[in-house]
């Protein structure tokens, strides 16, 4: 039967080649029901290994199928379904391609088997995704995204040569564990971790996804990250390096995100930090740690999604989403001010919503494995992505002063995708056995203990206890129209400064050469014009006995030489 050997990334991309063919109701239908699909095809696998190819004496494994997989699959295919329902108001073919060729290439590179088929949806990911920054069409998202190409490229480039030397070390290219210590594990991991968007590797994130387009956000939030976050899991589970990564990706993008002004770039610091929990849990290796990584992507996916949903339609009303511009909004969008509240609680790890029962895995895991220092890392990093984004968000959109903006709300299906989420949010926050059913390992977690959930509410309780303050005596950083230059700063400031500080020293340098060579020159012209000019001694005429003279005292003192 098909169903046995056909990827569901496949059927994705396929669909999305059909999608020009179509317009109107038709093409969006056909949009919505390409997951749908998908996800059915998904449900009929049965573990195991299909679509066997041998091709240049290697074996590709196209579909392998496991409980890893099949978790990141799920999720995938729900962000492909509501992230097609939020875009049905676009009438963007460009994008409506883009979204769901990208969705497949994820998708199927989840289920490879083999490191090959794993670099060909890799780079595909690349190619479709940055036409979701392309289709805004604003100049600067022209630049960003050509950025956001060689990046995502470039780290497939370094993924294959990883591959290839990985091959010829080991003569495999299983989709496998892997060790560091040789070359090609090594580059394989550095690959993962340009798109993992580890730190001093990370600013293509922030960069980029502010720029795409309001419905293509959405989609560039669920996918390229959480590719990178499956690889890591399937490919280097417990390598200690990732706890201490992991670690410090959740506490950096707390203090930019609180300076930030762009509201859309704050979410995607705080994507930043949550990628952090997920990198400790794969460092820590054990069946806990793991479970709780796998739940929190699953998780993690649905209310990052409604969070920029949120301030996508905020966006479209608007026009804008900087926090000095906002304000108010609650009055002409409550629907939607309601559903950032519940993506807010949800990222904030609340007590009954998603967020709380998978990442309460990982910190649990992180005390159990004795990484005291580490746990007490993440506490703060739950604070801090509570002050950021579960505060800050819905506080300067929808409420804060009042900037006097009245519009209308959100289109009907880009509420109908937030109400969406936005009940799996809480749903799965109140019953989350569901999710646990399906996680790759047996869970025995139970993660509404009094400990857990006492612990919790203290913590967001001293979080916006901290932020009360901070705002009552005017010391919170104000929301200011300014540019937050990040790493970026190496290039776009240092750099500059140094390459002309460089310059400078070497064209003092070679003035300096120059000068002295001009010198050099001068004083050379003047000895020969002294001895070979028109009044030189060379230049005289010599009589023919002074001549004998001269020649006969050079060849008495070679002779005298010579016999000596």
């Amino acid at each position: 039967m098909m169903t046995d050997v056909l990827s569901p990334g496949l059927i994705m991309i396929a669909g999305a080649a059909l999608l020009p063919l179509l317009r109107g109701y038709w093409q969006r239908g056909f949009m919505l029901l390409l997951p749908v699909v998908g996800f059915w095809q998904t449900l009929m696998l049965e573990p195991g290994t299909y679509g066997t190819i041998d091709m240049f004496g290697v074996t590709l494994t196209t579909l392998r199928v496991d409980s890893l997989s099949l978790v990141f699959g799920y999720i995938f295919h729900i962000a492909a379904f509501l992230s097609a329902i939020y875009a049905l108001h676009v009438r963007d073919t460009v994008q409506h391609v883009a979204g769901m060729a990208y969705a497949g290439a994820a998708i199927g590179a989840v289920f490879a088997g083999d490191l090959i088929t794993l670099f060909v949806y890799w780079e595909l990911t690349a190619v479709t995704s940055v036409f979701l920054i392309w289709a805004r069409r604003e100049e600067n998202s022209y630049s960003t995204g050509l950025r956001y190409l060689i990046i995502q490229v470039g780290s497939g480039v370094v993924l294959l040569a990883g591959i290839v030397i990985h091959q010829q070390q080991s003569g495999s290219i299983e989709f496998s564990k892997l060790t560091l210590g040789e070359l090609g594990p090594t580059l394989i991991f550095l690959a993962f971790g340009v798109k993992c968007a580890f730190p001093l590797l990370h600013n293509w994130l922030q960069d980029s996804y502010p720029e795409a387009t309001v419905t293509g956000t959405v989609f560039l939030s669920a996918f390229t990250t959480k590719l990178a976050v499956y690889a890591l899991a399937r490919s280097f589970a417990g390598t200690e390096m990732l706890i201490w990564i992991g670690a410090t990706m959740t506490a950096f993008p707390i203090f930019y995100a609180v300076i930030e002004n762009d509201l859309r770039r704050v979410l995607a610091y705080s994507l930043n930090n949550q990628l952090g929990f997920m990198v400790v849990g794969i460092g820590i290796g054990t069946e806990l740690s793991l479970n709780g990584t796998a739940a929190h992507a699953f998780c993690h996916i649905l209310y990052k999604a409604l969070l920029f949903m949120s301030m996508g339609a905020v966006l479209l009303r608007t026009g804008t989403v900087k926090g000095s511009e906002l304000g108010g909004l609650y009055k002409s969008m409550p629907w939607t001010t309601g559903f950032c509240i519940v993506g807010a609680a949800s990222i904030s790890a609340f007590p009954l919503f998603s967020g709380f029962i998978s990442k309460s895995m990982i910190i649990t895991a992180s005390a159990d494995g004795g990484h005291w220092f580490v746990w007490g890392v993440l506490l703060f990093a739950s604070a801090g992505v509570f002050h950021h984004s579960g505060i800050k968000i819905p506080y300067f959109a929808f409420f804060a002063h009042d900037s006097g903006i009245r519009v209308k709300e959100a289109p009907f299906n880009m509420l109908l995708a937030m109400a969406i989420a936005a009940f799996l949010c809480i749903g799965i926050g109140v019953f989350p056995g569901p999710l646990y059913a399906i996680l790759p390992f047996p869970v025995d977690f139970v993660p509404y203990t009094v400990t857990h959930v006492i612990t919790q509410l203290q913590l967001l309780m001293f979080s916006a206890l901290a932020f009360a303050v901070l705002m009552r005596f005017g010391i919170y950083p104000p929301e200011l129209k300014s540019v937050n230059l990040d790493t970026d700063w190496f290039y776009r400031r240092l750099a500059p400064k140094v390459v002309r500080a460089v310059w400078g020293g070497v064209s003092v340098l070679q003035g300096r050469f120059v000068r002295g060579a001009a010198r050099a020159l001068n004083h050379l012209l003047v000895v020969v014009f002294h001895y070979h000019g028109p009044d030189g001694v060379l230049a005289r005429t010599w009589p023919i006995g002074g001549a004998a003279l001269w020649v006969l005292v050079l060849l008495g003192g070679f002779l005298i030489v010579y016999f000596v």
